[in-house]
């Protein structure tokens, strides 16, 4: 088990995947949290028969999935619904995501959740590292891999936290502007970093 995690969040766009990828390749083991969201509402889970009871049965697919965009039409403009949903589905993601963390082997697991701060999820990390960019970089890029229009990326960022606040509650930043080959020194020396780090709580929570 890992006994240092590492909570890794940036806004839209701004590569989270791709730094995620860098510390794969050294051997660090991570939990999404955005995987583990979709793991809880897969067919046979708690969570989705009660969304079913709960929204009826045209909530699902023909081949019984969750239709996140009938849920999504559902939730968008009723606010209790939604506080309904976030009620249901919050703790059981938290649940699945500690189990999943504690199940981690690597000197240190990193937690990539798009919503760190804004779920508060980072009472759950020793560390938060940002993914950083330009604002209108975030634009730029999600338009690009999403083709979606301008207006509905605006939407996003403008309901996630600030890039103000949430560089003001890192401890670590990586600035995501140059190729991948020009991240990695930067990424080794964060790993190294944060195998010293674990190894000193390891070594403080033996005394």
């Amino acid at each position: 088990m890992s006994g240092y995690v590492v909570g890794l969040t940036g806004g839209i766009g701004s590569g989270k995947t791709t730094v995620a990828n860098l510390f794969h390749d050294l051997g660090v083991q991570s939990v999404d949290a955005d995987l583990v969201a979709r793991q809880v509402v897969m067919p046979g889970e708690v969570a989705l028969d009660a969304i079913v009871q709960h929204f009826g049965a045209d909530i699902l697919q023909h081949d019984g999935q969750l239709d996140r965009a009938a849920l999504r039409t559902k939730i968008f403009a009723n606010e209790a619904e939604k506080q309904w949903l976030n009620q249901l589905l919050h703790p059981l993601i938290r649940q699945r995501m500690l189990q999943q963390l504690a199940a981690c082997t690597s000197d240190y697991a990193l937690l990539i959740a798009p919503l760190l701060l804004e779920n508060n999820l980072q009472i759950y990390a020793d560390r938060v590292l940002v993914v950083d960019v330009p604002e209108e970089l975030q634009l730029s890029r999600t338009i690009q891999r999403d083709q979606v229009p301008a207006e509905q990326v605006q939407n996003i960022l403008n309901s996630q936290i600030s890039r103000p606040e949430r560089l003001r509650l890192a401890d670590d930043v990586v600035l995501n502007t140059v190729p991948v080959f020009a991240l990695q020194p930067q990424i080794q020396q964060l790993h190294s970093r944060y195998q010293q780090f674990a190894k000193e709580k390891l070594a403080k929570s033996s005394t």
